[in-house]
């Protein structure tokens, strides 16, 4: 069937395109073009003035709906996929918190399942730890936390394809084998729940670190250590150019301030947007996977309140805060949350932008930034519909 969205504010690659329409057949983007004429037999959809753009990548969620990535089941797949993807969510590589080895195989056999199912969201698993520094655990769980150990990634990596972007902290002996190990796999490799400084940064980006976990979160800046000055993580990250980076823009994991900071140092072309969200995201639980976490303020904190320890937040939320905010405009906040994860995660060539051959995987929002609808590879997601 062939579907032509009209009348909508469209976000290309060469900007934005008012008055004209989005081609979609076959799971694809046909054609965007300045042209509006009815196509003859095409199903015509009236988007009321929405402003048109790429469906959102979220490459770093733990959970949703009331269910986690780290059960490794099924269902609780599903359930979490679909609460983000009413959300403006149309790809994600789901995430598991620092785990134990049996935990990660089965939450990989599931991602390989529903990777192998025709026009999947999913596009592969994020292993967020567990070779972290212990002091910067956070909100992981710490009896999960070791240093890198050849004897399990080596298997694991050896035996599935699906494992997409692993994280680690660089300081840890072991963890530049690590990083140049799991690269040579396709495996993007992060700096994440650290005290590295500039030489471990410096050392590790060589040796494939080339992307930071939740920017500015678990990770220290500038700092005196016995009366001298000190650059931290957060610092040795901005002097790297290459190196891209992630931010929680729930507007509370990084203010207003700082989001706008990063994206003033880092750019669009390095900076992706994340919810880093829990089980208890777009849903009604007050109950996150972990017992020790609580729901707080609009976050998720450890029931102490000595560290975050994810977020609530959905994608719709992430370009609201960054635009209504921060003060970043829509069209590259729309950047942050779809070309610039693609490019990042090495799906640029099917996803990311609204541009001919691409995957229709498309979000309509109204002048609030509040979802109007949602395409999936062409497909509209149930429950996201009010435009017609």
């Amino acid at each position: 069937m062939l579907t032509q969205i009209v009348n909508a504010r469209i976000l290309t690659p060469g900007g934005w395109l008012k008055n004209g329409s989005v081609l979609i057949r076959d799971n694809k983007i046909l054609e965007v073009t300045n042209c509006d004429l009815p196509i003859v037999g095409a199903k015509m959809i009236d988007a009321k003035d929405s402003y048109i753009i790429p469906g959102g990548i979220e490459i770093h969620a733990h959970g949703g709906g009331g269910r986690d990535f780290m059960e490794g089941t099924e269902e609780a797949f599903r359930t979490a996929v679909k609460a983000h993807m009413m959300h403006g969510t149309t790809s994600i590589f789901p995430t598991l918190s620092s785990s134990t080895m049996p935990m990660i195989y089965a939450a990989a056999r599931t991602t390989e399942q529903l990777m192998s199912e025709p026009n999947s969201p999913v596009l592969g698993l994020h292993l967020e730890g567990h070779y972290f520094n212990l002091n910067m655990a956070g909100g992981q769980m710490p009896e999960n936390i070791k240093y890198p150990d050849p004897t399990e990634y080596i298997p694991l990596l050896e035996n599935t394809s699906c494992i997409k972007r692993w994280d680690a902290a660089p300081e840890l002996p072991g963890a530049m084998q690590f990083g140049k190990y799991i690269t040579s796999k396709g495996v993007l490799a992060s700096v994440g729940h650290t005290q590295a400084e500039f030489e471990d940064i410096y050392t590790g980006f060589h040796a494939g670190f080339t992307h930071a976990t939740h920017f500015y979160n678990a990770m220290p800046g500038f700092h005196k250590r016995k009366g001298y000055k000190n650059e931290g993580t957060v610092e040795s990250i901005y002097l790297m150019d290459d190196m891209t980076v992630e931010v929680v823009a729930d507007g509370i994991h990084v203010p207003p301030t700082i989001l706008r900071l990063v994206y003033k140092i880092k750019g669009v072309e390095k900076t992706a947007l994340i919810t880093d969200a829990l089980a208890c995201a777009a849903s009604d639980s007050k109950e996150a996977f972990d017992p020790r976490v609580i729901i707080e303020d609009g976050v998720c904190k450890l029931a102490d309140r000595s560290a975050l320890a994810g977020s609530v937040a959905t994608m719709d939320r992430l370009i609201r805060t960054v635009v209504q905010k921060a003060d970043i405009p829509l069209a590259d906040a729309s950047r942050m949350v779809s070309e610039t994860p693609a490019r990042i995660m090495g799906v640029i060539d099917r996803k990311g932008t609204l541009e001919k051959g691409k995957d229709a995987d498309i979000m309509a929002l109204d002048n609030d930034l509040n979802v109007r609808a949602v395409w999936a590879m062409g497909e509209l997601v149930e429950g996201t519909n009010t435009l017609f």
